[in-house]
């Protein structure tokens, strides 16, 4: 390889929040936060959505409608059902 053309490659973990799930790896990100796992300096880097929490890989599937967003379609559009005719 090339030397000093690679970007510098840290070891973090990355956080979902929303399900307490942590996983350790290696990066190019870094943050402000810091956490030490057998005396090594890891950057925190927390996400808002991963595998843990994912409706893809959990299998688990909700259909949040927030803010009327089907009805509002349905009124801009004039949307019907096919089987409302």
């Amino acid at each position: 390889m090339k030397k000093e053309i690679h970007p510098a490659y840290y070891p973090v973990i990355f956080v979902d929040p929303s399900v307490g799930a942590e996983f350790v790896t290696r990066s190019t990100m870094k943050s402000a936060e810091t956490r030490d796992i057998d005396g090594v300096k890891h950057f925190v880097i927390k996400m808002e959505i991963s595998s843990a929490s994912h409706p893809f890989y959990t299998g688990k599937r909700k259909f949040i409608d927030t803010a009327g967003r089907v009805e509002r379609f349905r009124e801009k559009y004039k949307y019907k059902d096919a089987g409302s005719e």
